[in-house]
């Protein structure tokens, strides 16, 4: 970035331009837009009963998925850390089992994660999954529902995704939040969420 400073010189100023660096640098803009809940300084988590912030990402083909052309449906968008680790790779061998369960009960599932396309197409390749995955690298997605948050392992701070899902209503709503997952079970108690959207 192009910087012009003041140099003293025969007892005038002149002007002379000097080029910084920015650490870390700027990131890309992303394609999307999406509003981040900001609250004292730390993201605000979502809230039941409240909006889903819409997004649009691409898929693991690269076409884009916008969260609010998808309304008039149930919706589950389930937040994972990362593709081919073990215990996303379970979340997603059980909502692959259920897939079909979750269609029948009028539901659209959709996975996210900062992995890119093709990462999610090799993924899901490998596994023989069945799910639809979207790509949030720039995390936007994911700080839009507050799930980009500081981790802890072995004493080493980090930043990454809490796993997470939110069930959204036809209207566009959240009605039911899972914070922190535990794998085992969990497929099984989204989808009795979904079809008691429908009783």
């Amino acid at each position: 970035m192009p910087v012009a400073r003041a140099v003293a010189g025969n007892g005038q100023k002149t002007l002379r331009n000097e080029s910084l660096t920015l650490w870390p640098p700027l990131a890309p803009r992303a394609s999307y837009k999406i509003q981040k809940r900001q609250k004292k300084g730390t993201l605000e988590m979502i809230k039941e009963g409240e909006k889903a912030p819409d997004f649009t990402l691409p898929d693991e083909s690269g076409q884009k998925v916008r969260l609010s052309k998808l309304k008039g449906r149930p919706v589950v968008i389930y937040f994972y850390p990362k593709d081919d680790t073990s215990g996303c790779t379970q979340e997603a061998k059980d909502f692959t089992c259920l897939a079909g369960d979750f269609a029948a009960a009028g539901a659209e599932l959709i996975g996210i994660s900062p992995d890119s396309p093709a990462s999610h197409e090799k993924f899901k390749a490998k596994y023989d999954l069945s799910i639809r995955l979207l790509a949030d690298e720039q995390k936007e997605a994911a700080e839009a529902y507050g799930v980009w948050v500081e981790k802890s392992m072995y004493g080493r701070k980090y930043m990454g995704v809490e796993r997470s899902t939110f069930l959204i209503d036809k209207a566009g709503k959240i009605v039911k939040s899972w914070r922190k997952v535990k794998v085992p079970g969990h497929a099984e108690a989204v989808l009795d969420a979904v079809r008691a959207l429908k009783s």
